[in-house]
């Protein structure tokens, strides 16, 4: 099968937002990836296609990278509404915990949101759920360590934490805290996969980073 034949997945990658995380650059670095899995790829500079329903209901996956924004209630419903009917969600850092802030439903869909990091980039470690070890995601891998920005997020306590990050105490912590730093969510019939880290362009050439993130486009595919 190719990915030019009718019965092909297809994959829809929404991108745009915020140009810090180079929501373009970035995408384009899983596009062959898709592909070569047999993904016909469409690409969206626009949030309206989140209000199109057939489109939404013949896509197999979306890839988000869109950085604050706001959603209107069509297409905020609409995103919604393709997860839960079975189109996976799928995206990293700010593109998909940092996307559309106020817009709460959102931030139920994907389990997560975005608060505050630390200034500037920080080595740390993102480290394995052991009773976690075999989920698809994360099978095989194991600690690691990435130079990048590190997230402090609100989330809800049904999605499944795959990975995690410390942040230690300090003058505004009182006490060390373990952040969920890689997670998956069933929303009805969908999946959706979330990873904190993807800053920048080279956080992907960390192996771990670029393998768990690919894996989770799969995973969440319908």
């Amino acid at each position: 099968m190719t990915p030019e034949t009718s019965d092909a997945r297809r994959a829809l990658v929404v991108r745009g937002g915020w140009e810090g995380h180079r929501p373009v650059e970035i995408t384009e670095l899983f596009l062959p990836f898709l592909r070569a899995h047999g993904y016909d790829v469409r690409i969206s500079g626009t949030l309206d296609v989140y209000a199109d329903a057939e489109l939404l209901a013949a896509t197999d996956l979306i890839v988000q990278c869109w950085t604050m924004g706001e959603l209107t209630g069509e297409q905020s419903a609409g995103l919604a509404a393709a997860v839960r009917a079975g189109t996976g969600l799928a995206g990293w850092h700010g593109g998909i915990v940092d996307s559309f802030r106020g817009d709460l439903g959102y931030q139920l869909l994907t389990g997560g949101q975005f608060l505050m990091h630390p200034a500037g980039f920080s080595d740390h470690e993102i480290t394995p759920v052991g009773e976690r070890a075999d989920h698809p995601v994360m099978a095989g891998l194991g600690a690691f360590r990435v130079h990048t920005e590190k997230y402090w997020l609100a989330t809800d306590p049904l999605i499944d934490v795959l990975a995690t990050v410390g942040f230690a105490a300090d003058e505004e912590r009182s006490r060390p805290v373990t952040m969920p730093a890689v997670w998956t969510r069933n929303w009805g019939a969908g999946r959706v996969f979330v990873s904190a880290v993807g800053h920048k362009p080279d956080d992907f050439d960390v192996p771990e980073v670029r393998t768990l993130t690919e894996r989770g486009l799969l995973w969440a595919s319908r």
